[in-house]
């Protein structure tokens, strides 16, 4: 306790700023879990290229943006990383080949969305996949700012003619190093922001996938399983459970693009809504898919392998 209010004055003074008690437990416990997590220079290999390469058809192109989830920071080979296991799966659920490129960044913000469009639009994509928000969270980016920049990212890739989906803001109050009551803080902002990415996301004509309630009470519950070794990222294990709920979106978003693919929903309960509701629900259960329905938002709650 007294290393924590040692660190608390630290940081008030260090910032210049007067701090309740409270706001200087917060501070203290930040710096603390900071240290507990560390960071690493090491990058997996780079995941890019055609999955499926024996398999008849033009290669679709699938571009990944985003940060440290998207990119399988803490994994050792191509194909544990986030952007193989997608092509990967998605060359085996649609029978044909898959051409990957991954312009996510470790740390990355939803600002930095902007960057890694100019140069991924250069692969032409058919499929994008975003994952973004916890950096947004942790370096407290206002949800209103951070959800503006996603919409027109999402937008802007659809004008591209781009089918986009997002994995929401996962559950930040799984993490171990963070301690309570930061804990409790992550969570409560980190699902929050969730909800408005989500709402933010089909209004610009994107799919929103839930990762938040889908991870926690996974991670919360085989925390030895799901996290890597520096208790914050997801294992490999961890990393497949997320990309299990984002195939099927991208699979059905290619198949409602493609009209010669076109099947009928399969393995899921779909209701629809008014989009704020819409949110709400995606925020209260694991792996919920939202996307426009006409006037509507359609709610899709898949079964997954």
């Amino acid at each position: 306790m007294r290393s924590i209010r040692k660190a608390a004055i630290q940081a008030a003074v260090g910032g210049g700023a007067v701090l309740t008690g409270y706001q200087g437990m917060l501070i203290a416990q930040a710096l603390i879990a900071k240290r507990a997590i560390g960071v690493t220079d090491a990058r997996p290999p780079r995941p890019e290229g055609i999955y499926g390469d024996d398999l008849p058809g033009a290669p679709l192109r699938v571009l990944v943006l985003g940060d440290s989830a998207a990119v399988g920071y803490g994994m050792h080979t191509a194909d544990a990383t986030p952007p193989a296991m997608i092509g990967i799966s998605l060359a085996h659920v649609l029978d044909r080949p898959v051409d990957v490129r991954s312009e996510a960044v470790v740390g990355a913000q939803t600002s930095d969305l902007r960057e890694q469009i100019d140069v991924g639009l250069e692969h032409e994509p058919d499929l994008v996949v975003i994952i973004v928000g916890t950096n947004d969270v942790t370096h407290r980016v206002p949800a209103y700012a951070s959800t503006r920049l996603l919409a027109a990212a999402v937008s802007r890739l659809v004008e591209a003619d781009a089918q986009v989906v997002v994995g929401t803001c996962p559950d930040l109050g799984t993490v171990e190093p963070i301690p309570q009551p930061l804990r409790h803080v992550a969570r409560r902002k980190s699902r929050s922001l969730a909800r408005k990415q989500t709402v933010a996301v089909v209004r610009a004509g994107g799919r929103a996938v839930s990762l938040g309630d889908l991870l926690g009470p996974v991670f919360a519950e085989r925390s030895d399983v799901m996290f890597g070794d520096d208790r914050f990222h997801p294992s490999e294990t961890g990393y497949a459970n997320m990309v299990s709920a984002l195939v099927p979106s991208l699979a059905a978003a290619w198949r409602e693009r493609d009209r010669e693919l076109a099947a009928p929903e399969v393995g899921g309960r779909v209701s629809s809504v008014s989009l704020t509701e819409a949110a709400e629900r995606a925020g209260r259960r694991p792996g919920t898919e939202v996307s426009r329905q006409g006037r509507w938002a359609r709610v899709l709650r898949r079964a997954r392998g």
